[in-house]
């Protein structure tokens, strides 16, 4: 709620005024929804077991119409890459959300001790959909976790805990090396990480080739080509570039441009490096720093308080779905601005507030 403010009192100073009017409007959540959970009783964890339950059950049903639909335009089509990333949920409704929101849904039956055919079920089903999805964060997110989980959250034998970590990791190298799709995805990155101008192979022909954009390139170059690409990696790295060339060149450190206000400013760099304008549409892709651009240094602060807080309240209250919340909020706002979306909005102050206002003195877990 003290964020909401800080984003209504930047009206009076942003860059933006329509922008920053707009975006009140569609955060309006971080204002009712704490609000709402002012005047409810302390959530019991076993009373969360049901809304969870849906949830997860509710992902599956999502995994299975877009499983259904790829096959579908796969027949008609025979592009395997209905399959995979942006092309198996939409560019709109965004791979990387799906894969999180999905993640969240599989750590659920993670998390029931006494599991049914039906939670194995669902939770390979989850499991195989993050993985289609090719998000490398996400997917790198969710191994770490399961490692922590049957570490220390798990009682089941030492020997089948071994196994199933095991046969994770491998599962995880088997369809890094062997799934084409996803090996290209992992393979642009690694390569093009340290390697100045690889050749994209997706994008390019023989007689207009495109060329990848280093780390040290997006980082360092003063102008760009129109046949530049930037792999996600690289872009993300260009973005805290600006942001710091934006702190430099403008007295923005205690305002920020104004809640929503950033957009025309990235434009102008993406202009001043002479990037192709197609990229002109990107925000920053990091929470941390979108909402330093903002907000300025009072909103940061509060927005890490709050991440702080919620990972603090998980380790204390040794639940594991709150833990799993924390840890891939924290993770993710690295690369994407979740805030600038309302689906991202409304997942983690949903989540935050039903998390942080459990009764940890309950300890009924899920079964």
């Amino acid at each position: 709620m003290i964020l909401y403010c800080i984003m209504v009192c930047s009206l009076f100073w942003t860059k933006d005024f329509n922008a920053t009017v707009s975006g009140l409007q569609k955060d309006i959540l971080f204002l009712l929804m704490p609000l709402a959970f002012f005047f409810i009783i302390p959530l019991k964890k076993s009373s969360l077991n049901k809304v969870f339950r849906l949830y997860g059950f509710g992902m599956c049903f999502y995994t299975l119409y877009y499983f259904s639909n790829a096959l579908i335009r796969y027949f008609s089509t025979g592009n395997r890459n209905v399959f995979f990333f942006h092309e198996l949920v939409t560019v709109d409704l965004n791979a990387i959300y799906m894969a999180a929101f999905a993640s969240f849904g599989m750590f659920y039956f993670i998390s029931i001790k006494n599991k049914t055919i039906i939670d194995r079920i669902c939770i390979f089903t989850l499991l195989f959909f993050v993985f289609l999805l090719s998000s490398k964060s996400v997917f790198f997110i969710d191994l770490l976790l399961i490692v922590c989980y049957y570490s220390f959250f798990s009682k089941t034998p030492t020997d089948i805990k071994a196994l199933t970590i095991i046969s994770v990791f491998f599962f995880s190298i088997f369809s890094i090396l062997f799934v084409e799709r996803v090996r290209e995805q992992f393979l642009m990155e690694y390569e093009t990480a340290f390697v100045d101008n690889t050749i994209n192979e997706n994008f390019g022909t023989k007689t207009d080739v495109v060329y990848n954009v280093s780390l040290k390139q997006a980082w360092s170059n003063e102008k760009f080509q129109p046949n530049n690409f930037f792999p996600g990696t690289a872009l993300r790295v260009f973005q805290v570039r600006i942001f710091t060339e934006m702190l430099a060149e403008q007295n923005i450190v205690f305002s920020g441009f104004g809640h929503e206000a950033s957009q025309q400013e990235i434009e102008k760099k993406i202009t001043q490096h002479q990037l192709n304008l197609g990229y002109r549409v990107f925000n920053f892709h990091n929470q941390y720093v979108q909402t330093f651009a903002e907000l300025g240094v009072f909103g940061f602060i509060v927005f890490t308080v709050m991440l702080f807080l919620n990972l603090k309240n998980a380790i204390s209250g040794k639940n594991l779905l709150h833990l799993v919340f924390a840890v891939t909020m924290i993770v993710l706002l690295l690369t994407e601005s979740i805030f600038c979306r309302q689906r991202g909005i409304v997942f983690f102050i949903t989540l935050f507030c039903i998390f942080n206002t459990i009764n940890y003195k309950d300890q009924t877990e899920f079964k």
